[in-house]
C-alpha cells in the first residue's frame, strides 16, 4: 500500500502536469492578449499666419484644426515668427482650418490632408467697412451699366419714361 509521503509525491506531480498544461494553453500565441491595432500614418502640418499689408507674422493668433465629421478641435497658438506647427492629424482626413487673430478677419476653409508634410501661408486681412443698405454703391450697375435698384430699374426719384399720362397713385418701391 501507499504510504502518506508517496500519496502526497504523487498527487503533487499531478497537480503540476495539469498546471503546466493548463499555462501551456493560455500562452498560445493566436490568442495573447489584445490585438495591437496600429495608428494611422499621421501628417505634418505647418501654418505660417501672416499680414496682408505688409507680410509681417502674427504673433500669438489661434489657429484652430478641427477634423471633419468628428468632435472637438485643436487649438494652437502662433509663434513670434507666426508659425504653428501639428503633426497628429490622420493622413487622408479633412480638417478645417480656421484663424482668429485680434484685429484680423476671422479665416476659415476646409482642407483634405493628402500629403505626410503641409505648409500653408495665410495671409489676414484688416476688417472691411460693413455694408449698408443707405449708402450709394457703384458695384449696383445692372447689365447695362446704368446705377438701379435690385431688379435693375432706375431709381423712383427718376422722372417716367411716359410724361404725359398722369397718374394719382405714387410710384412702387422696390423693397
Amino acid at each position: 500500500m501507499l504510504s502518506w509521503s508517496s500519496f502526497r509525491s504523487l498527487s503533487l506531480a499531478v497537480a503540476l502536469v495539469a498546471v503546466t498544461g493548463i499555462s501551456l494553453s493560455a500562452q498560445d500565441s493566436a490568442h495573447r492578449g489584445r490585438k495591437y491595432k496600429p495608428p494611422p500614418p499621421t501628417s505634418r502640418i505647418e501654418v505660417t499666419v501672416l499680414r496682408d499689408s505688409d507680410s509681417k507674422p502674427i504673433e500669438n493668433a489661434a489657429v484652430i484644426f478641427q477634423l471633419v465629421g468628428d468632435k472637438g478641435n485643436m487649438e494652437l497658438k502662433t509663434n513670434e515668427d507666426g508659425k504653428s506647427v501639428i503633426d497628429v492629424l490622420p493622413t487622408g482626413s479633412t480638417m478645417v482650418l480656421q484663424i482668429i487673430a485680434k484685429g484680423y478677419q476671422t479665416y476659415g476653409k476646409e482642407y483634405k490632408i493628402d500629403k505626410s508634410d503641409m505648409t500653408f501661408g495665410i495671409r489676414m486681412k484688416r476688417p472691411a467697412s460693413q455694408y449698408s443698405i443707405y449708402k450709394d454703391h457703384d458695384q449696383a450697375a445692372d447689365r447695362d451699366g446704368k446705377k438701379g435698384g435690385a431688379d435693375g430699374q432706375k431709381p423712383s426719384s427718376d422722372k417716367p419714361a411716359d410724361s404725359g399720362s398722369q397718374s394719382t397713385a405714387p410710384p412702387s418701391k422696390p423693397q
